[in-house]
């Protein structure tokens, strides 16, 4: 039994696209972004109160690369790990964990945009800062991904996956359009049949309701 505790739009979306990639049965419990995670119950599952949490082979793992490691060592036949001895499997990693690099940024643009609800608590210098910072790191993937069609040189991976999702935040407060290996890149991953059925449903309570938050000047 696989069982994904999820909130929509957030970092348990990667763990969720790579389970439709896997192709294997799993449930999904899906959870609202509130204080509903720091519930006893919830913090039994994953004790930072946040998601995912992944209920599997009789344990309970959390943090997304760690996640991405353990389906794809479990499931070597999907092709979307390389495993220990894989000349790939450096690379692989690096970008694996990428995800969490680009991710810390778009969350800390996620509470200034969306978390904090009075004014008085943003800070437009932090806004201009972390939107940098994403394009930073969207440079360094435009250098990865210059030539390529994957993050990795033998396909599509789970570090594409990782990545992938944490672009799908990362865009609602950085543009792609100067960064066109990015863009291309994107698009592919976005027409992925796992991706689209790792988004939001149609009414769903969403944590983004505009598709872009410009920084805001105070």
């Amino acid at each position: 039994m696989i069982r994904l505790h999820h909130c929509h739009q957030t970092r348990s979306m990667r763990t969720l696209w790579l389970l439709h990639e896997l192709g294997v049965p799993f449930d999904v419990v899906v959870h609202p972004f509130d204080r509903s995670l720091r519930t006893r119950d919830y913090l039994a599952l994953n004790p930072a109160g946040r998601v995912p949490a992944l209920e599997i082979d009789g344990r309970v793992l959390w943090e997304t690369g760690a996640i991405a490691e353990y389906l794809c060592e479990r499931h070597p036949e999907a092709g979307l790990g390389r495993m220990p001895g894989d000349p790939e499997r450096g690379d692989w990693l690096v970008w694996v964990h990428f995800a969490e690099t680009v991710s810390q940024h778009s969350a800390a643009l996620t509470q200034q945009h969306v978390v904090l609800y009075d004014d008085a608590m943003r800070s437009p210098v932090v806004m201009r800062l972390e939107a940098k910072r994403l394009e930073k790191c969207y440079a360094a993937l435009e250098g990865r991904l210059a030539g390529r069609d994957w993050l990795v040189g033998s396909g599509f991976s789970a570090a594409d996956v990782g990545v992938g999702q944490a672009l799908y935040m990362a865009r609602h407060f950085a543009r792609t359009e100067s960064f066109p290996a990015l863009a291309e890149w994107y698009a592919r991953i976005a027409a992925r049949p796992a991706f689209r059925r790792s988004l939001p449903p149609e009414g769903a309570d969403l944590l983004y309701r505009r598709d872009f938050y410009e920084a805001w000047d105070g």
